[in-house]
């Protein structure tokens, strides 16, 4: 691997293979299959320290060792839930013994997860510094913080940014003073694929580090390319949700496909839309086609907000009122409820708490962080039986209690399912198992050439739903299920 840049040839002269020895054969990190183990810290100098007694599993020690071997270069494609964070830890930790790292620099897609980051960081000694929010909060700071590293002031320095301050000309005017010596990470890196993401992210600094469990760009291979060129190729090894199930990083689950018919007028609208895709598919299919891909997401809106999902949904909880633990992702479209038109969040929201009696509170990007914390303590206690979300909270849901999960709404982009169920998976003192119930709209009959554009579509839907189904304790039942819809519009 070459290097380009002044700032970055010192990255050339170290011997990679020499440090992923040296990480090996110290034996820091013990192989364990059970969970991360923590101890409070007597002092806190903001240098980083391994976490007494933590416990890294063999496949998180192996994406290190193949980090180290990359160069300093590398995405790890793990599974929601399978511990990136800590692993990305333990290679800044692992870079400051051996090379002496100055700075950490963490680019995360949300606030929330910024908070994470930084709870996560402190178990690892650090101090983290976060820069989001107004400029006027961070902005003179960082720059102190800055030039205490460079004149060897401060030994290290922990900084933990969202995409959109990272982009800001506030922030993007301090990359010049990162010493060569620092740690890019970007987590749930596929957002930083993006044009004017990409475009910004610092060429002088060398070292980099990909998370994410789906680091392909959905309908954007140029941005899956340019973001693997920036950061490195996916190391091996690609660690699966399978995977994490075997070794209970995750737990397992039930998967319930739940079958649900359009209305009339839905049909009819299903069917004009499918009719136009249709004719925008034979004249460009490519991702640039605006009109596709709007016409995409208003009949994916539309599959979202279908009114008989609010009738299955009566149905389900009603046998589920004395259950726990629950969270119901919604669409972002409206629909019309008892001669009412909202959005189905506000409406599902209802239909729980006023309709059925299952405590239900909203969780949102706009919920105030407070409320967050808030919530989730509720949620513990059993003061609340479930939340109600949209799409927004794909990435970054940190409830380990949730166990069972309610999709009234999902796209087509397969990083979304993958996320979903990775949220609902992650282990806890209280759940074995969990369960995942999906809402499955069926088709309309349509006519030959319409049907004919039909099946692509629902063949790619009919993948997402076998790829549930494959994996669950219950694979025998969900797939029997799906065999049944694959037989009825004969797509296989």
């Amino acid at each position: 691997m070459s290097f380009s840049g002044l700032a970055n040839q010192f990255l050339g002269h170290i011997n990679w293979q020499k440090l992923a020895e040296n990480y090996q054969q110290q034996n820091r990190y013990k192989l364990a299959e059970k969970s991360y183990i923590y101890q409070a810290k007597t002092e806190n100098t903001g240098i980083p320290k391994i976490p007494h007694e933590l416990n890294l599993r063999d496949y998180q020690k192996q994406a290190v060792i193949n980090w180290l071997k990359n160069q300093g270069r590398g995405t790890l494609k793990m599974a929601t839930g399978s511990g990136k964070t800590i692993t990305a830890l333990a290679v800044a930790t692992e870079l400051y013994q051996q090379i002496g790292l100055q700075i950490l620099l963490v680019i995360c897609p949300f606030r929330h997860l910024v908070l994470q980051w930084a709870k996560e960081a402190e178990k690892f000694n650090l101090i983290p510094f976060l820069a989001f929010n107004s400029v006027n909060n961070w902005h003179s700071e960082l720059s102190t913080k800055l030039y205490n590293i460079n004149s060897s002031k401060t030994k290290f320095l922990t900084i933990i940014t969202t995409n959109s301050t990272f982009i800001s000309q506030g922030f993007q005017t301090q990359l010049p003073f990162f010493p060569e010596k620092t740690l890019i990470i970007g987590d749930e890196a596929h957002n930083l694929g993006s044009a004017k993401l990409q475009s910004l992210l610092p060429k002088t600094i060398g070292l980099r580090l990909a998370l994410s469990a789906t680091p392909e760009r959905y309908y954007d291979e140029h941005g899956t390319d340019a973001l693997i060129s920036y950061f490195g190729k996916v190391l091996q090894p690609e660690f699966t949700l399978g995977d994490a199930i075997k070794k209970k990083a995750l737990v397992s689950y039930n998967y319930y496909p739940i079958f649900v018919e359009l209305t009339e007028f839905e049909a009819k609208r299903y069917t004009q839309l499918t009719k136009k895709i249709g004719w925008e598919l034979s004249k460009d299919n490519s991702p640039h086609n605006r009109h596709l891909t709007a016409l995409l997401v208003r009949r994916s809106r539309l599959i979202g907000t279908a009114k008989n999902k609010l009738t299955a949904l009566k149905e389900l909880m009603k046998e589920r009122i004395n259950t726990h633990s629950t969270i119901f992702y919604c669409g972002d479209g409206k629909v019309e409820y008892e001669g009412k038109t909202e959005r189905q969040l506000e409406i599902v929201t209802r239909i729980l708490g006023k309709e059925i009696g299952y405590r239900v509170n909203i969780y949102s990007a706009n919920t105030p962080l407070t409320e967050r914390e808030t919530i989730k303590q509720q949620l513990e206690n059993k003061e609340l039986q479930g939340i109600v979300s949209i799409r927004c909270l794909d990435e970054g849901i940190d409830i380990p209690s949730i166990k069972n999960a309610v999709i009234l709404a999902s796209s087509s982009n397969p990083r979304q399912f993958i996320q979903r169920r990775g949220r609902v998976l992650r282990p806890h003192h209280s759940k074995k198992e969990a369960n995942i119930f999906d809402m499955i709209v069926i088709p309309p009959i349509l006519d030959r050439e319409t049907w004919e554009i039909e099946k692509s579509l629902l063949k790619k839907e009919i993948k997402r739903f076998m790829e549930f189904a494959n994996l669950a304790n219950n694979a025998d039942y969900a797939k029997e299920k799906l065999f049944h819809l694959q037989n009825h519009f004969d797509v296989y």
